[in-house]
């Protein structure tokens, strides 16, 4: 049998690159990793894949990434947390030239199915003001008010993937992430989020004996967090589905931000002094995913509980922080 050539877009991210370690398991995929970063900077490298360092913001590039090439999947942003997206805004909405880029190639080579990872930062901010959110529906994008600078690029995105189905007959499938995390993820250095940083500050804490942390904002603000996993097991059922319009894939366990940093702590046998910077980037006071479209149309639903993922993706900044300043691995 033939092997279905696959192109990973921002294959060498974190969920890009979670992404080609599945497809890879299937002996009938042929993968394609294309990534802007050096490859020693990748979070993933696998071996069995084609490996391409490349800026798909270039269309000669995103043109040869699509060559031959059966389905796509678009993972390549400018991103990070909260801190990033909000005092990067123009770097966060030139990823609108990938996405261009990719659609107009993935028409000139006959791609069958095209997938792009959107985010739930396209929902309108008045729908997100208040910490007891109503879970945000597919329709809650519209009337458009999304994040500032990533929202309208996501949103932006998700009608250029519409329009190329209707009018040239691409068939494009849209997933809104909502805060994904794990192991195997930023953890530091600006672009991390909630989850993982977090994680970072607590062990941080407890390894120097300080026994405090900073919350950004009054910890109030509330949110939903993914885990890696169920992620990629969403992306994977959105993709061979026949749904058209973008749709919800996220968890729907609401929690605050003091919350998240309450299991942090359980977990690390700790408790801390919580310190707040209400002058920080914290986003909208509340966003959760409302799943009942993605339950009802593919019977998915999260299978990893909050406190589960968070126990996995601590141990695992556990050991690169100890591995990167020279602490015992087991201390």
């Amino acid at each position: 049998m033939k092997k279905r050539k696959i192109l990973v877009a921002g294959g060498g991210g974190f969920i890009g690159g979670h992404l080609a370690k599945r497809l890879l398991e299937d002996p009938q995929n042929d993968v394609r990793v294309v990534d802007i970063k050096p490859m020693s900077e990748w979070y993933f490298v696998h071996d069995s894949s084609e490996n391409r360092v490349g800026d798909l913001s270039d269309m000669g590039i995103a043109d040869s990434a699509c060559d031959g090439v059966d389905d796509v999947y678009n993972l390549a942003a400018d991103m990070g947390g909260m801190g990033f997206i909000e005092n990067n805004k123009a770097l966060c909405m030139l990823t609108v030239l990938i996405n261009t880029n990719l659609l107009v190639a993935s028409r000139i080579h006959h791609v069958k199915r095209y997938f792009f990872a959107s985010s739930a930062c396209v929902y309108n901010a008045d729908k997100q003001r208040d910490p007891n959110v109503t879970a945000l529906k597919e329709e809650d994008a519209y009337p458009a008010m999304p994040e500032d600078g990533y929202g309208w690029e996501k949103l932006f995105s998700e009608r250029m993937c519409r329009h190329f189905r209707e009018d040239f007959g691409l068939c494009t499938r849209v997933a809104r992430f909502h805060n994904v995390y794990g192991p195997h993820g930023t953890w530091e250095g600006g672009r991390e989020k909630a989850p993982a940083a977090m994680c970072r500050k607590v062990i941080a804490a407890k390894t120097s004996g300080e026994l405090s942390i900073e919350i950004w904002g009054d910890g109030k603000q509330t949110r939903s967090f993914m885990y890696i996993d169920d992620c990629i097991n969403g992306i994977c059922r959105i993709m061979d589905s026949e749904i058209v319009d973008p749709i919800n894939l996220g968890s729907d366990e609401l929690v605050t931000i003091n919350q998240l940093a309450e299991i942090v702590e359980k977990i690390a046998g700790i408790q801390l002094e919580k310190k707040y910077n209400l002058s920080a980037p914290k986003g909208v006071n509340g966003r959760n995913s409302d799943n009942t479209r993605i339950q009802r149309s593919l019977g998915w639903a999260p299978s990893i509980p909050l406190a589960e993922g968070m126990g996995k993706t601590y141990d695992w900044i556990l050991k690169e922080y100890r591995t990167k300043y020279l602490l015992p691995l087991h201390a």
